[in-house]
């Protein structure tokens, strides 16, 4: 790997599973000890089933939301430890593109007033010269500069998800946050979509964290993938190796329901039992313990929680992993 550009070590979420008229119960564990890092002009892939934790890593990094514990150094930094004057300016670093594109945007801003609304708070350009700004941002991904003057509304979902790359660009960020990026557009779009993160990380030496559940996309755009499961990262390595070679049971299970667009070659589909345990009572030793298939799995699985071990070039959350 390259440098580090972002180290992330022993990450914890916890939300409170209380509220006005119920009583607090145990804490609900959304990320709950998660260390990775990614390079200067990488892309690691954070994957997993809805409800793993991938999208409160995200917003936690970010600090839309306060950590319980752990750390995130970025180019030296603990993101966790900075005053709100010395994060402001670190997060014209840092951006963030989320799922939604629609609901990301202020609906009564018009694209420019968007997409400038970044260059005025950190004072990135003359006033004058900020609808010039504007309009090569729009030009870089893919759309035509007169759209500044439009709202939202008017845009479909694929242009949207452009708009919000511009406004993530407009700071000069090296790091991205991609939070599922384009799970809500049309598979075409997609295409789109990700043909540009990918031309925007050649020009600019942009580093993302690509949050995703499409492995397809995943194969397309990471160069390491790490794979979560109730909060807690099972299996990571080189995208190449980890698809191809998976180790670890949960990750063969996510693998063999992909679909394979051959007719004449057949996959066999691993049927895992029971439902994801709850992340306000997680099992103990391994999480993934209760509903695994590994034909060496014991009791030992249920007592002993395994660490992430080198297994190849990836590691493997598993006592029995080969």
């Amino acid at each position: 790997m390259t440098e580090a550009l972002l180290v992330v070590r022993d990450l914890v979420k916890h939300y409170s599973s209380g509220g006005v008229f119920k009583a607090a119960g145990p804490p609900i564990r959304a990320v709950d000890g998660v260390s990775f890092e990614v390079g200067r002009g990488e892309t690691l892939a954070l994957v997993g089933e809805s409800g793993c934790g991938k999208s409160s890593v995200a917003r936690t990094l970010v600090r839309l939301q306060e950590p319980t514990s752990g750390s995130a150094v970025f180019e030296g930094k603990n993101i966790f430890d900075l005053n709100r004057p010395t994060l402001r300016a670190m997060r014209r670093k840092i951006q963030i593109i989320f799922q939604d594109p629609y609901g990301s945007l202020n609906p009564r801003m018009t694209v420019g007033d968007s997409v400038a609304e970044g260059l005025e708070i950190h004072s990135l350009a003359p006033r004058a010269e900020i609808p010039t700004r504007v309009a090569t941002l729009l030009q870089e991904v893919g759309l035509d500069p007169s759209y500044a003057s439009r709202y939202p509304h008017e845009f479909s979902g694929g242009q949207r998800q452009r708009i919000g790359i511009a406004r993530a660009l407009a700071v000069e960020p090296s790091f991205l946050i991609c939070d599922e990026p384009v799970s809500a557009l049309d598979v075409s779009v997609q295409a789109q979509v990700l043909n540009l993160l990918l031309d925007l990380q050649a020009r600019r030496g942009l580093s993302y964290l690509f949050i995703a559940h499409d492995l397809a996309v995943v194969r397309q755009v990471a160069h390491r993938v790490a794979v979560m499961y109730l909060g807690q990262i099972l299996e990571m390595g080189p995208t190449e190796e980890v698809l191809a070679n998976p180790r670890h049971p949960y990750t063969q299970a996510l693998l063999s329901a992909v679909p394979v667009p051959d007719p004449d070659r057949q996959r066999t589909r691993i049927l895992l039992g029971g439902e994801p345990p709850s992340p306000s009572n997680p099992p103990s030793g391994c999480r993934f313990h209760p509903r695994c298939m590994h034909p060496s799995k014991d009791q030992r699985c249920s007592i002993e929680a395994p660490s992430l071990r080198p297994l190849g070039s990836a590691q493997v959350s598993c006592h029995y992993a080969r």
